[in-house]
């Protein structure tokens, strides 16, 4: 399953519209992969990926039923989640087709992580859509045995921790649980999203113009992930591209100066999110008027 590939192109559509387009260091329960691995099981002394059967005498053996149809393996997808109805379609849902375009032999499902928008969409829309522990709780009742939990988060960060709490607790409900890392966990992530990245935005890049790539930002140790991608898109030569974070650092003043320092002529800003929601694209609007 190139899952991790998938959302390092998505990324890169999502870029070329801020108008349509929440966050994530590792733990161990999670097993980082890269964009061509599938995602391996959880290894931890406190899950369990395979549960055995009880042993049951002949009298409380039930006969099978042969009609009885096998749930099929599940991709539980695990985004932050957005409350623009053509933004979540064409970013979170473009990513959850394409996930099940490349695994047609799996059920790829849907939870969100923020209950406010969950909450939302259901008082507003009418939509109701599973937070994580609603999404397990689901798969158990539906007897699916075989999961795989995909987050769609840019790093391993707080939303992450959470998640793989959720799937801590409940591992033991089903025969085999594997966990997806989030896009930038591995080097050969960095590599990958950094030519997804500059790829799209290869017509501005004369130059004279600084390419700017805004990420959420977090209080989380994984923030670092930022200056390692800027670290990363330095040694690759593209000295004209620039991180920074809407919420933490480098901050929008670090972006200005280093403008400013370099020279150049015109600013292209980008987003480095899945979603721009409401916070996001006003944020945006902010950082444009600099």
């Amino acid at each position: 399953m190139k899952i991790k590939k998938i959302a390092a192109l998505t990324l890169s559509t999502a870029v070329c519209a801020l108008a349509l387009a929440g966050c994530g260091g590792n733990t161990p329960a999670a097993t980082t992969t890269t964009s061509e691995q599938t995602a391996a099981p959880v290894e931890n002394a406190e899950e369990k990926t395979t549960t055995a059967a009880p042993e049951t005498t002949a009298a409380e053996e039930k006969p099978e039923d042969d009609t009885a149809e096998e749930a099929k393996p599940v991709i539980l997808t695990v985004s932050f989640g957005t409350s623009y109805n053509d933004s979540r379609d064409i970013t979170i849902g473009g990513i959850e087709n394409a996930i099940q375009a490349a695994n047609p032999d799996y059920d790829v499902r849907r939870a969100f992580t923020s209950q406010i928008i969950i909450d939302k969409l259901k008082e507003r829309d009418g939509l109701e859509i599973d937070n994580v522990e609603e999404a397990f709780a689901r798969l158990e009742a539906d007897g699916v045995t075989d999961l795989t939990v995909q987050p769609t988060h840019v790093m391993n960060g707080f939303e992450y921790d959470d998640l793989m709490e959720v799937v801590r607790a409940n591992a033991d409900k089903f025969e085999s649980v594997k966990v997806g890392a989030p896009l930038l966990t591995s080097d050969d992530d960095y590599t990958n999203v950094i030519a997804a990245i500059t790829d799209v935005t290869s017509e501005y890049d004369d130059g004279e113009t600084a390419i700017v790539f805004m990420g959420h930002g977090t209080e989380h140790e994984s923030n670092a992930t930022y200056a390692k991608l800027q670290s990363k898109l330095t040694e690759a030569g593209k000295t004209n591209y620039c991180i920074g974070t809407v919420e933490a650092e480098p901050s929008l003043e670090d972006v200005i100066a280093f403008a400013k320092n370099g020279g150049y002529k015109r600013v292209v800003l980008e987003p480095l999110m899945v979603v721009a929601g409401d916070r996001r694209r006003g944020r945006f609007m902010e950082n444009c008027s600099h």
